[in-house]
């Protein structure tokens, strides 16, 4: 699980096209292939899609070896962003980065920072290679040696993990999740224990409940790894431990299904022992949709899934597959499975375009799928040798261009990030059916602002060339502003005000659900105190989430 040291890269640009059951994988970049290039890219290896439509990450690589920050084009024209030095700004920056939304990419370096030994810092990047520190780690209370880039909450904060255990004994403890602000103020939410969570590779996930959901790679009963749920004010609750028969060692982090569960891989473990896809609902039901069989599927899926807006899920193998000249256990596999477990091998990689995918798959508003590989390839210049480079693919499903939320969830009036392209001339946006103001910054990226009346739904933009709908739901935060009479007996008519009520599903008087409700507009619900109610807060729910009274209802005789 340690840092892996090998060739600098250096890109020469090489383009392979390969089709197997229809799909098509393209070697857009050898990584090796030009000086001071970023190579051998590991695990998360997130790649952000930036407002300017290019692709984002971070690998090793540079002048010394120390890591590079990169940009590439979706046709596949690499630009170096930032070297680092190991001289204060980190070390190792292979966990990736993801866009915030003040246009700024957030990441981490594995190791490097101020201290002795470094432990890894958080860092803040501009589209143009501008670069911060954000926070240097101390093998404190703090944690050490973050893998995967933070993720940006609701409330604008960001949020993210470190490892801790993952490079043997130069850090104690199990990990930590923290809470850093885009200037910088650090907070630490949770210290690992080995039980609740232990050894964290992968970024969290915001789940449609603003709670934040993850994988830990050693933690639970038996230290085969974990998935947890916590939430903004750091309180854990373990979903599910694993236990090697449904699979074991989770290092691909979670993605979210358009229904709200989540799907994953876990590395090893499974009817074979080469690895599991599973799924997990929210409240923590448990389910292996595939078991590796470690021949023709390939094993060891390091690389995060991603679901891909024909609904299906796609990820990499890190090993085995077909043999090839190269490889002849096999270099790793592409895949594909259904949300109900349907999978399929859509191609294996042969050294020449790639060898061990270990990298987290992205989908691109173009429709295209992107990952890396840390070895394979053509490079060679610099600290790589042949083979040993790694390159950038993409992996063509046929899917039609679309459009991303940056921030996929507010309440009325607030403003909404769009990334997708041929967006000058758009001539409307729509949250559910509902127009909204917009502003038109790039032909790859707008922003909009919530309206009234809006619901949950699929955003959809049109553009001259058609209309572009966004890949997950939106979701219109509920709200309420008073109710009416503040006190009652059971059987009482409430008249409940507030914004964005029109999908509600539940009322309910201090957790008891209301005996009949009737939603009379996008700004009223009429509820029934139920029997066995208690003075307490009302709250509405609605697929955008939950609403709660600022005050209490008074039940009484």
């Amino acid at each position: 699980m340690g840092r892996l040291w090998g060739c600098r890269l250096v890109l020469f640009f090489l383009f392979a096209l390969m089709s197997v059951s229809g799909q098509t994988v393209s070697v857009l970049y050898n990584f090796g292939s030009q000086p001071v290039d970023p190579f051998q890219p590991f695990y998360a290896g997130v790649i952000a899609q930036g407002r300017d439509g290019n692709l984002y990450s971070g690998a090793n690589g540079g002048s010394i070896g120390a890591g590079d920050l990169f940009k590439i084009s979706p046709a596949g024209t690499l630009t170096t962003l930032y070297s680092f030095s190991n001289t204060g700004d980190g070390d190792s920056p292979y966990g990736g980065l993801t866009l915030g939304t003040d246009g700024n990419f957030y990441g981490t370096s594995y190791s490097g920072g101020f201290g002795d030994p470094p432990f890894g810092t958080v860092l803040k990047m501009t589209s143009g290679g501008s670069f911060n520190v954000l926070y240097t780690f101390t093998d404190g209370a703090d944690g050490a040696l973050p893998i995967s880039p933070p993720i940006e909450g609701r409330d604008g904060n960001f949020y993210g993990t470190t490892c801790n255990v993952c490079n043997g004994p130069i850090a104690s403890g199990y990990g930590t999740i923290y809470k850093i602000t885009s200037s910088g103020t650090f907070s630490i939410l949770y210290t690992c224990d080995g039980t609740h969570c232990d050894g964290m590779n992968d970024p969290l996930v915001l789940g449609t409940d603003g709670n934040f959901y993850g994988t830990s790679t050693y933690g639970g009963r038996s230290g085969d790894g974990n998935i947890f749920k916590i939430t903004p004010a750091g309180e854990l609750t373990v979903l599910h431990n694993f236990d090697n028969t449904h699979g074991e060692l989770p290092i691909g982090g979670l993605v979210l299904g358009k229904e709200g569960n989540f799907y994953g891989t876990a590395l090893d473990g499974g009817a074979f022992g080469n690895g599991v896809v599973f799924r997990i609902t929210p409240a923590g039901k448990f389910t292996v949709l595939h078991d590796m069989n470690g021949t023709t599927d390939g094993g060891a899926p390091y690389a995060g899934l991603v679901l891909a807006t024909d609904g299906n899920l796609y990820g990499a193998n890190a090993n085995l597959g077909a043999s090839s000249n190269g490889c002849p256990n096999g270099c790793g596999t592409l895949f594909k499975v259904t949300p109900s477990g349907a999978f399929s091998v859509l191609y294996n990689f042969d050294l020449t375009t790639g060898e061990f995918p270990y990298s987290s798959l992205v989908q691109h508003t173009n429709g295209l799928i992107y990952g890396m590989t840390q070895t394979g390839g053509t490079g060679d210049v610099g600290l790589c040798s042949t083979g040993n480079c790694g390159v950038f693919y993409s992996l063509n499903i046929g899917a039609a261009p679309f459009a991303k939320l940056v921030n996929a969830a507010a309440k009325v009036g607030g403003t909404v990030e769009i990334l997708g392209q041929g967006f000058k001339g758009t001539t409307e946006v729509t949250f559910g059916g509902t127009s909204a103001s917009y502003k038109i910054i790039s032909d790859t990226f707008l922003t909009a602002t919530v309206p009234a009346g809006a619901t949950t739904a699929p955003v959809q933009v049109a553009t001259p060339s058609g209309i572009l709908t966004s890949n997950s739901n939106f979701q219109v935060l509920p709200h309420l502003t008073s109710f009416t009479p503040p006190s009652g007996p059971v059987g009482t008519v409430v008249t409940i005000t507030g914004i964005s009520l029109t999908q509600t599903t539940k009322v309910t008087f201090a957790g008891v659900a209301a005996t009949t409700f009737t939603v009379d507009s996008d700004t009223q619900v009429t509820a029934t105190v139920p029997t066995g109610a208690k003075t307490g807060k009302i709250r509405v729910t609605t697929p955008g989430g939950v609403a709660v009274s600022t005050t209490n209802f008074t039940v009484t005789p």
